[in-house]
């Protein structure tokens, strides 16, 4: 123990510690989905610099904050190995940051990208490793977890999981501007005339392909909506949004069905466009959630299906997909909807016997569509 603590002193100096407390007392600075947009239709030599110098002092606070709250968890979360490694990512990436000089001209602008670029790959299994830490915490406590005395935790991953949404965003806007050939419509991370319903086909087709892969079939998917209706939005949050509300629809619907003659219902999707909000339900006919168990499924500590982690702590698990057991996706999903304005609602009714019909789950996921919404801040 000892050692270990040398050992952490040496790779993260006193002055290190000092510098983060410091930095993460100063107060963030948010932007909106419409800034972003409207800075980024113009990359630039000027504007990038511009967008580098106000990342190179708020990525430090963000980054900071979070870094703190990972020494000061409660349970002993902070403790666990894997929660430490990634403390130790976050304080390495401080450290990155701060030891970069003030950016003056476009060859410190092209340098600074590339190691905020360094800094975004780093940070790549921050999910599955912070799952893999609450699993060890788990697995030292009493067996039957009751779930509202562990609100602390859900409260920090919340505030964790939202921020890292925003740098991981911040982040991947300045490198995208700098790609010389755009896609078509497309800002940076931020495409300016996105089809929610070609999104929701894609992210359908992903799934649909993970639930074959799983079970040897797959329920249809069958989408509603108006096909020239666009919007300014980040595709690949919309795609990962759909992606986890049709997978977990797909294996309700799977499971019920398994040993039934029965045609297999197929999931609904309707996109509806409003004048604030662009709509996406997802229905499915999978025989619905216990009420009681409708308050734990935006908890990280609550999934209905093994856990993978309880089969394989190589945490090379990170790239793999599967089907469900982290019981990180629907919290997920919630943050990156209220990351732009927008909110994740679950409506599920009952009924397990096949003679129940139109029994499951409606997921009403909102999308702001006028994108002037500041970033939550945590």
């Amino acid at each position: 123990m000892a050692a270990k603590k040398v050992c952490e002193a040496l790779t993260f100096s006193k002055s290190l510690i000092e510098e983060v407390q410091r930095w993460g007392c100063m107060k963030q600075t948010g932007v909106s989905l419409r800034y972003m947009m409207e800075f980024g239709s113009d990359p630039s030599d000027k504007n990038l610099l511009i967008s580098a110098q106000f990342l190179h002092k708020e990525l430090p606070i963000r980054i900071a904050r979070r870094a703190l709250e990972l020494q000061t968890l409660p349970y002993g979360l902070s403790q666990k190995p894997a929660v430490l490694k990634v403390r130790d990512w976050y304080l390495d990436s401080f450290r990155d940051l701060r030891s970069f000089p003030e950016i003056k001209d476009t060859n410190d602008e092209k340098e600074f990208t590339q190691m905020i670029k360094a800094i975004k790959v780093r940070h790549n299994n921050v999910v599955p490793m912070m799952a893999l830490g609450v699993q060890q915490l788990k697995k030292g406590m009493e067996q039957k977890i009751v779930y509202k005395d562990l609100d602390e935790i859900h409260q920090f991953l919340d505030r964790f999981y939202m921020s890292r949404i925003g740098i991981r965003m911040l982040i991947g806007q300045h490198v995208e501007l700098h790609n010389p050939n755009p896609p078509p419509h497309c800002v940076g991370y931020i495409h300016t005339k996105m089809s929610p319903l070609e999104v929701a086909q894609n992210a359908s087709e992903d799934a649909r392909a993970i639930c074959l892969r799983e079970y040897g079939s797959a329920p249809d998917v069958n989408i509603y909506g108006d096909p020239h209706f666009t919007f300014p939005y980040v595709p690949t949050h919309l795609h990962l949004m759909v992606f986890e509300l049709v997978k977990n629809s797909l294996r309700a619907v799977q499971e019920r069905f398994v040993d039934s003659d029965k045609v297999t219902p197929p999931v609904r999707i309707i996109v509806a466009d409003g004048l604030e909000d662009v709509t996406i339900k997802v229905s499915d006919e999978g025989g619905g959630i216990p009420r009681s168990g409708l308050p734990k499924i935006f908890t990280y500590l609550y999934s209905t299906a093994r856990n993978p982690l309880d089969e394989e702590c190589d945490l090379g698990i990170a790239n793999a997909v599967t089907m469900a057991g982290y019981g990180y996706g629907l919290p997920i999903s919630r943050l990156y909807a209220r990351y732009f304005g927008g909110d994740l609602q679950i409506i599920s009714m009952e009924g397990y016997d096949l003679r129940c019909a139109f029994a499951g789950t409606d997921a009403y996921l909102h999308l702001s569509r006028l994108g002037d919404s500041q970033e939550p801040l945590p």
